[in-house]
C-alpha cells in the first residue's frame, strides 16, 4: 500500500514538473521582434516566390512574425508541443492575416502553414503574455496597423520603384515616425545587388508597448541597397 502511495506521488511530481518545465519555457523571454518584410525583396531572390491561393499580395510590406528573445540574442522556440496552431479560435482574423500575413512560400498555399509555423515556433513561447492564439495573432495584425512601414518611407520620398536608397535614409525615415530604432535586415536579388528585405522593430515582453531594441540581429547591409517594385 505504501509503495502504491510513494509511487502516486512519484507521477504527480511528475507532472507538476513537467507543467512547470513548459511554463517556465514560455515565459523565459524579454522582449519580442516584430518582423515585416517586403514581397518584392522576397520574390526578387534565385529561389523565387509563389503568391498565395488567394491571388497576388498587396504592394505592402507583409507581417513575417513576432519573435519572443532575449536580451542575450538567444530566444526560445517550440515551447508548446500540447498547443497546435487551431485555425478556428482565429477564424474572424482570417481575411486580415489574408492581407496582412500573406504566405509567398513554395508551393502555393492558403496561408495557414505559415500561420501553424509562426504560432508554434514563436506564439507558444509567449502564452504567458497572449491567453489563446486569437489574442497572439490579432495582437501582430495590429502592430502592423500601428507600424504603417510603406507609409513611413513614402513619406520620406523612398518608393518601391526599383531604386538605390541610402540605408541611413532608411533607418531614420522609420525612426522618425515611431520613436525607436529599426532593423533593417537584406538579401541580395538574383544579380547579387542587396535588397531592403525586412524590418525589425522591438516590443516590450508584455506585447504593448515599442522600444528601443536590446539587441539587433546579425547580419549587414550596403551603404545603398535597392527597394525593389513588387
Amino acid at each position: 500500500m505504501a509503495s502504491n502511495s510513494a509511487f502516486s506521488l512519484f507521477l504527480v511530481f511528475l507532472i507538476i514538473t513537467q507543467c512547470l518545465s513548459v511554463l517556465n519555457a514560455a515565459t523565459d523571454f524579454d522582449f519580442f521582434y516584430f518582423v515585416q518584410q517586403w514581397p518584392g525583396s522576397y520574390c526578387d531572390t534565385k529561389q523565387s516566390c509563389c503568391y498565395p491561393t488567394t491571388g497576388k499580395p498587396a504592394a505592402d510590406f507583409g507581417i513575417h512574425g513576432l519573435w519572443p528573445n532575449n536580451n542575450d540574442g538567444t530566444y526560445p522556440s517550440n515551447c508548446d508541443p500540447n498547443s497546435p496552431y487551431d485555425q478556428s479560435q482565429v477564424s474572424d482574423l482570417i481575411s486580415r492575416m489574408q492581407q496582412n500575413w500573406p504566405t509567398l512560400a513554395c508551393p502555393s498555399g492558403s496561408g495557414s502553414t505559415f500561420w501553424s509555423h509562426e504560432w508554434e515556433k514563436h506564439g507558444t513561447c509567449a502564452e504567458s503574455v497572449f491567453t489563446n492564439q486569437h489574442a497572439y495573432f490579432k495582437k501582430t495584425l495590429d502592430l502592423k496597423n500601428q507600424v504603417d512601414l510603406l507609409s513611413i518611407l513614402q513619406g520620406a520620398n523612398i518608393h518601391p520603384d526599383g531604386g538605390s536608397y541610402d540605408l541611413v535614409n532608411i533607418r531614420n525615415a522609420i525612426k522618425s515616425a515611431i520613436g525607436y530604432t529599426p532593423w533593417i535586415q537584406c538579401n541580395v536579388d538574383q544579380s547579387g545587388n542587396s535588397q531592403l528585405y525586412q524590418v525589425y522593430i522591438c516590443v516590450d515582453g508584455s506585447g504593448s508597448n515599442l522600444i528601443e531594441c536590446p539587441i539587433f540581429p546579425g547580419g549587414k547591409c550596403g551603404t545603398n541597397i535597392e527597394f525593389p517594385t513588387f
